[in-house]
């Protein structure tokens, strides 16, 4: 029984419960037997799952991992990386809007400059927090069924709380220039990069306009890293650096684009320290 046989049930199964699902939603009649074979379906995919996590577990035991390297090699295995990915973003955005509740910030270490990148999306995201909200009170009365509207409420609830924890986490985790130089990189709970401060050749205030996705590295090793479809801060590299994107693709960037809503400050920050450590 191998991994390839166990994703390919995952794979299988999940479509046709998707299926089911939408035939609710438009009203069919769904017989008794269609349902119990959906649910015996998924039930034998978890199965399969669990027999195929013990055998791996039990693979590395025998050769020699403790319990924890053991589990964690085994779950990588069969788990695919952009998997694993987005369930690690979605607990760490959970995890943000506790922090925000709280007032509190993620990892900012003393002396550091936290560096705030929420202003060009901040109308953006309660515009469509506003607009989840109705669609979720008006599914609610138009759905007569009550097991849909039920199933229905629950996925908009949850649709609502990860639009603000989105947003939440990209307040409670901003950039930040540590006291000795660094440069730490972020985007909520989708992006993470971390430049020491002797890779930084230079910093400066360019505000630009680039065209794509949230993160997005040229060929030419330019790393734009936009909010609201814009960055303003460019800092050179004297050295590559790792990047990795949100669902799991590496890189190497030489220089870096982002945004910052007072970029003058983050500059004057690495440029201070720079020639502060200078001779």
């Amino acid at each position: 029984m191998s991994v390839r046989t166990a994703r390919a049930a995952v794979w299988a199964a999940l479509p046709a419960e998707a299926a089911l699902l939408g035939c609710a939603v438009a009203g069919a009649r769904i017989p008794g037997a269609v349902l119990v074979a959906a649910e015996a379906l998924v039930a034998a995919v978890l199965a399969l799952e669990a027999v195929v996590l013990w055998r791996l577990y039990a693979a590395r035991r025998r050769a020699g991992a403790d319990q924890r390297d053991a589990a964690r090699d085994a779950l990588r295995t069969l788990v695919p990386v952009t998997v694993r990915r987005l369930l690690a973003h979605e607990v760490r955005t959970l995890h943000s809007l506790g922090l925000w509740v709280l007032r509190r910030r993620h990892r900012i270490p003393e002396g550091a400059l936290a560096v705030a990148y929420t202003g060009p999306q901040t109308a953006i995201m309660y515009a469509l927090l506003f607009v989840s909200v109705v669609e979720t009170v008006a599914l609610a009365v138009v759905i007569p069924w009550p097991a849909v509207h039920a199933v229905l409420l629950v996925v908009d609830v949850y649709g609502v709380v990860l639009v603000l924890g989105l947003h939440a986490a990209c307040v409670v985790r901003p950039h930040v220039v540590g006291a000795d130089g660094s440069l730490r990189l972020r985007y909520g709970a989708l992006f993470d990069l971390r430049v020491p401060a002797a890779a930084i050749a230079a910093a400066r205030v360019d505000r630009r306009y680039p065209d794509g996705r949230l993160v997005r590295l040229g060929a030419d090793g330019v790393l734009d890293l936009a909010v609201g479809s814009q960055t303003t801060v460019t800092v050179e590299l004297t050295e590559p650096v790792e990047c990795v994107r949100p669902l799991g693709a590496r890189g190497f960037a030489r220089t870096l684009r982002f945004h910052a809503d007072d970029p003058r400050e983050v500059v004057a920050a690495l440029t201070r320290v720079r020639t502060d450590a200078s001779p």
